[in-house]
């Protein structure tokens, strides 16, 4: 069995958690089944040699106007591709695509009409698509609804991963009986404590997201680089030792020396492992990165989060925590006090209990979701 997985890989830490994650499941439940993913360049998201250490193949790609040219690479002996772990789109079983958020009008056009170009191709091919949980929408542009549409068409399982996503999804493609709402999956992944952390000097982890000021108007780009100061100086005047960590890439650092000005610590890890491993050590979170988020709260570690969609809100909705979310113009007396909510002894292990009672529940609901997923992997739904 070849089975391909899309969209997850090295671009940011939250893609490479959900990569971990499939491929810790994959080799565990089908140890003979062949993995393959499209390589890049070598100083791009998805180096090649990255791919060759998890044990992936190679699969030949390109996608021009809707038409795989990749299969071209069919010319080439089967010995000489053999060798080289070469595979062929149409060689594929199955296709795994782990996008996180990629289908929204959020995101412009292009990556709605190559799911919908993809998916068309694989269903005639007989190859079985599994979009795993994932947000979706809004869906506004007349362009992306019906490459949304034409993709759920061909697809064997969607998993929209919020109510919110659920509506935006439905809305367009109607009810279906393989469009299941599940959660975020890399809940069941284990962090990993670095040996070197000091939960002594490092307590409470703000977490920075440079698409807070992308993704937004310029002046709530500039709110944000404020709101997080001061979220920094609360935490300091509580004796809570803050501390910046970078979950994504260099605009996130920047960004994070921008908001220490050297008055707190900025810690920088590259293995998502040991990432998820320090929000679990850590005494309380703030961030605006998704899967920060998801790696708190799973693991019970009181948090709270600014964002730039929906699917912050529903986050922390699925943990019972919706008063978790700020916004970067609330009041500072209500930032402040949520903020010492999560840090002072008594009310946050309240916080810490109730997520890690909800936390025990969105992990049941993963592996149902696996349950659903193994279904298709082995052709019985």
């Amino acid at each position: 069995m070849i089975i391909e997985i899309r969209k997850a890989g090295f671009q940011n830490k939250g893609a490479e958690l959900m990569l971990l994650a499939i491929v810790e499941r994959l080799r565990t439940a089908y140890p003979d089944a062949m993995l393959t993913m499209v390589p890049s360049a070598p100083n791009s998201s998805q180096p090649f040699a990255k791919l060759t250490a998890l044990g992936f193949h190679p699969k030949a790609s390109l996608l021009r106007a809707g038409i795989e040219w990749g299969d071209a690479a069919g010319l080439v002996p089967a010995r000489l591709r053999a060798r080289y772990g070469l595979v062929l789109d149409r060689e594929v079983d199955v296709v795994i695509d782990a996008a996180g958020f990629a289908y929204s009008d959020q995101w412009g056009t292009a990556s709605s009409l190559e799911l919908a170009h993809s998916a068309r191709r694989w269903r005639r091919r007989g190859t079985r698509l599994i979009l795993m949980p994932q947000a979706f929408g809004p869906f506004e542009d007349a362009e992306i609804r019906s490459a949304i549409g034409a993709a759920v068409d061909s697809a064997n399982l969607v998993m929209p991963r919020d109510a919110t996503s659920y509506r935006y999804l439905t809305e367009v493609t109607g009810g279906r009986e393989y469009i299941r709402q599940y959660p975020d999956f890399t809940n069941l992944l284990e962090g990993v404590v670095p040996d070197d952390f000091d939960s002594g000097r490092f307590g409470v982890a703000l977490v920075p997201n440079y698409r807070m000021i992308d993704m937004t108007e310029d002046t709530s780009g500039n709110s944000y680089v404020a709101f997080m100061k001061a979220c920094a100086q609360r935490l300091q005047a509580l004796d809570a030792r803050p501390f910046m960590l970078i979950h994504e890439g260099k605009d996130d650092e920047r960004l994070a020396e921008e908001i220490s000005g050297g008055a707190i610590p900025v810690v920088k890890e590259e293995d998502p492992r040991r990432i998820k491993g320090i929000l679990g050590a850590s005494r309380a979170v703030v961030a605006s990165r998704f899967h920060a988020l998801v790696s708190a709260l799973s693991q019970g570690v009181p948090a709270v989060a600014t964002g730039w969609s929906h699917k912050y809100t529903e986050l922390f909705s699925d943990y019972g925590f919706p008063a978790g979310v700020l916004s970067i113009d609330d009041d500072v007396s209500h930032v402040n006090a949520m903020l010492d909510s999560i840090v002072d002894a008594h009310s946050g292990k309240e916080i810490a209990a109730q997520l890690l009672e909800q936390s025990q529940r969105q992990k049941s609901l993963t592996e149902e979701m696996w349950s659903d997923v193994d279904a298709v992997i082995q052709g019985s739904r």
